[in-house]
């Protein structure tokens, strides 16, 4: 085992650096992913749709998807970040600046009382805070004594729709909020044991911020909320259809240094919402009570319906469904422009999740909107069979729908032992095009069928590029390419 529950979230950059020692330099292997992503992307051809009458109608309560810009990763004194984040960084010091009064609040002290108004720092005291869903109006810090030591407890009557923290107004918006070195319990046991654990839509998490402009999260813990630890949303889900996107959604936060564990679905989530950096965070052992027994999609982190260039950096996740899932629901614009730069998967069923519901089959449409997605320094460390999604078969990687996908650096380890009952470890399938792998070392799925297959069949996936493979005791054939497909290749691969 890499991580243990009490893993600390800022090591995390260490222990992905360990796993690509014979790997080009971290600033060598970004530089390269930002040339070879935008070679690509300039490639990216829009379908031409016609707006009918019925999303005409939509637009009242939607918008369409527009042109995504993208961005450079930066590496900087072993720093990792988005191009953008230098406008994050001068909106934090402005909002030092408006929350100069500072405000101490104990446990008994009307918290909410004490946040009301906003241009100001609240500092907690070391205790635990019963609440009853605390809302932060704009230009606001929370700053507790650190995570463990200032705890913000659901009270036992807070119905079960309630968040522990979110911000005070879900559809004027608020801005410039930051939440910093706090453990929100969302107080599970309160529900029966048997009880579904979420109310529907956005509500049920231990923190979301809905429709806010400059947020952060920083150094906080959030243990079994109903539905997400985190949640960067818009003021509502929208399921308006492949195209439309959620009015309200949230622009520039920035979560870091964060854990959480219990989630009944997702640790961290981010819904229709744009340029948004997550980074060294640990997400583990969901509880997947919002779903289904047995149909638990629960992810460490996922970027989902909507969201459009969000970085995340340095992040791990354990004994999840998904360790990243980037995807949509059927009904919903895809997630977008996503870049991965340092990721560890321990014991996750699905490592690394890439997909558009509901456009994947031959007879499904195609997405319009799944595309732009980078993985750098990944890592996937024994994806196993998991009771949250029982029918579900372990993945390192797979890829689906996506276009102009680029993978550069994947360190995959299995267990020689294990039963992987002869079925491939990574897939590249169901219409995704445009996806390029490099750097790619898998090792010990010695009962696996194919270690990394490209499917073939009618719902193919197209123009498949891979280079510097190499295979360690993975089956009879590591390496398989769908006969089907034309436009496939494999350069420089290895089998030991």
């Amino acid at each position: 085992m890499y991580i243990t529950p009490s893993h600390q979230p800022h090591q995390n950059a260490g222990l992905i650096d360990s796993f690509f020692q014979d790997s080009p330099p971290l600033s060598a292997a970004v530089a390269e992913t930002n040339q070879l992503f935008f070679a690509s992307a300039a490639n990216w051809k829009p379908g031409n749709h016609q707006l009918g009458w019925l999303d005409k109608i939509k637009s009242l309560w939607t918008k369409q998807e527009e042109p995504i810009k993208l961005h450079y990763t930066i590496v900087e004194e072993g720093e990792v970040y988005p191009d953008w984040k230098p406008e994050l960084d001068r909106e934090y010091e402005n909002l030092q600046k408006k929350a100069a009064q500072i405000v101490h609040v104990n446990p008994g002290d009307d918290l909410q009382r004490a946040l009301s108004g906003g241009g100001k720092t609240v500092c907690l005291a070391e205790g635990t805070y019963l609440v009853n869903e605390l809302h932060v109006p704009s230009d606001t810090i929370v700053k507790g004594a650190g995570a463990g030591k200032t705890i913000l407890k659901l009270v036992d009557t807070a119905p079960k729709r309630s968040f522990v923290l979110t911000n005070e107004n879900h559809v004027k918006g608020n801005h410039h909020i930051l939440i910093e070195g706090i453990t929100f319990d969302w107080t599970l046991e309160r529900l029966r044991p048997d009880e579904k654990s979420s109310s529907g839509n956005n509500r049920s998490s231990c923190l979301t911020f809905a429709h806010v402009t400059y947020g952060w999260v920083k150094n906080c813990d959030a243990v079994n909320p109903g539905l997400h630890c985190y949640d960067v949303s818009s003021t509502l889900y929208d399921y308006s259809g492949d195209g439309h996107r959620a009015r309200g959604g949230s622009r520039y936060v920035w979560i870091d240094g964060c854990t959480g564990s219990g989630f009944g679905d997702d640790g961290i989530t981010t819904h229709h919402s744009d340029y948004i950096f997550i980074s060294n965070c640990f997400m583990l052992d969901p509880s997947g009570r919002s779903h289904k027994t047995g149909f638990s999609n629960s992810n460490g982190f996922e970027v989902d319906d909507g969201s459009r260039s969000v970085w995340l950096v340095n992040n791990a996740s354990a004994r999840c469904f998904g360790g990243v899932e980037v995807k949509a629901h059927a009904t919903s614009s895809a997630a977008a422009n996503v870049h991965i730069i340092g990721h560890l998967s321990e014991n996750d069923n699905r490592s690394f999740n890439f997909r558009h519901i509901g456009h994947h089959a031959a007879d499904d449409p195609d997405s319009k909107t799944a595309r732009f997605l980078t993985a750098t320094r990944i890592v996937s460390v024994h994806p196993i069979y998991t009771d949250l999604y029982a029918s579900s078969k372990p993945r390192a990687l797979t890829v689906s729908a996506y276009q102009h996908v680029v993978i550069n650096g994947l360190r995959a380890i299995g267990d020689p032992s294990y039963n992987y009952k002869e079925l491939p470890i990574a897939g590249i399938q169901y219409k995704a095009k445009h996806v390029h792998l490099q750097d790619v070392s898998m090792r010990d799925f010695a009962t696996a069928g194919a270690s990394l297959k490209v499917f073939g069949g009618a719902n193919k996936p197209d123009f498949v590029t891979m280079k510097n493979t190499h295979f360690a005791n993975c089956g009879k054939k590591p390496l398989f390419i769908a006969k089907d497909i034309a436009n496939a290749s494999s350069e420089n691969g290895t089998t030991a």
